[in-house]
């Protein structure tokens, strides 16, 4: 179900799953950009359990995270914008999927050979150099090293760029370095 509907019947929906469930036509459902309580509103009411929640996640757009870091902080990047709903889907075993994880903002644009991220591309063209892969590889295998067991949705047609892409599961983000790609994008640590 993509994105929140502010007139959501959760009947209606159970409703509609079920009935697409039914005829063979999905096996599986998820939803998009929603916080905790929508989604226990919904799974309240169907059947079926929700196994994803496609979400803005990357490097350079890591709210999800930094509020994470952040807490008991007064400080903006303690504000809580999300209702913690990377902790909450972990609780409930939904797979979080990262919708435009090249991306620093809503649509903004890229944040790979962007001079806004100079010390983010600096700082991973250097770890792509030490791991011999390119530094969308080590995008990817940022999020890729969350425990979440976060899935990048990479939207590309572009054949180099998935190849580069491919390389990801493969790259060994160490601790330190993820922390350092993190620090880099511009997020702080308390």
């Amino acid at each position: 179900m993509h994105r929140p509907d502010a007139l959501v019947e959760p009947e209606e929906v159970a409703e509609a799953f079920s009935i697409l469930h039914a005829s063979g036509k999905v096996r599986h459902f998820g939803v998009s950009n929603q916080k905790p309580m929508q989604i226990a509103l919904l799974k309240r009411y169907i059947e079926h359990p929700l196994i994803a929640n496609q979400l803005q996640f990357s490097i350079a757009h890591s709210h999800m995270i930094r509020s994470g870091i952040h807490v008991n902080m007064q400080t903006d990047d303690a504000i809580d914008r999300d209702g913690s709903v990377l902790d909450y889907c972990r609780l409930h075993d939904i797979t979080i999927q990262a919708w435009s994880p090249f991306q620093h903002g809503f649509f903004a644009g890229p944040f790979l050979e962007n001079l806004q991220y100079a010390e983010l591309n600096a700082k991973m063209q250097h770890i792509a150099d030490v791991k011999g892969v390119s530094k969308t590889a080590i995008a990817i295998a940022w999020i890729l090293r969350h425990p979440a067991k976060i899935q990048p949705i990479v939207g590309t047609t572009n054949i180099s760029h998935l190849k580069d892409i491919c390389e990801a599961p493969d790259v060994e983000i160490a601790r330190k370095e993820w922390y350092e790609i993190y620090t880099a994008a511009g997020n702080t640590l308390p």
